[in-house]
């Protein structure tokens, strides 16, 4: 994901989906270096392919319930940095592509059942927000399964 972001800012750099300058950007880097090793490694990447973990099925449940936990746990994260910037976005006061790298997050939670609005109410937030951009409910009607 952060290549795939990468890419598309520098296609269209007056949208500063990265940040102005390389102390803006470098916040950006931060988050999708968390949420792609973290979030999606080991989190849902556990939850759908525990045989990257273990090769004994056995342990399938156990490594799905730790990533669950570790999913919650994100959540948690992201609840909490977005209470303490004090801002509705991941990145300062406006749109960032890590946004819309959390929204999918947000989904799946949804997806697997996780209370994703009750108990993580500033990500909830954020999450319905991005719902609500015309570009977000264009790209739903395409990919129907993150709905």
């Amino acid at each position: 994901m952060p290549a795939i972001l990468t890419a598309i800012s520098a296609l269209n750099p007056d949208c500063q989906l990265l940040g102005q300058n390389t102390t803006e950007i470098v916040r950006p880097y931060e988050w999708l270096n968390y949420l792609s090793g973290t979030f999606h490694g080991q989190g849902f990447g556990g939850l759908w392919r525990p045989e990257r973990f273990v090769s004994d099925e056995s342990l399938y449940p156990a490594v799905q319930e730790k990533a669950r936990q570790t999913i919650k746990d994100c959540c948690a994260f992201v609840d909490g940095k977005l209470r303490d910037a004090k801002s509705t976005n991941s990145v300062g006061n406006s749109f960032k592509g890590v946004d819309a790298f959390l929204l999918v997050f947000y989904l799946w939670g949804i997806r697997f059942n996780i209370d994703m609005d009750t108990v993580y109410p500033l990500y909830a937030a954020l999450a319905h927000r991005l719902l609500q951009r015309e570009s977000v409910i264009d790209a739903r009607k395409v990919h129907v399964r993150m709905c």
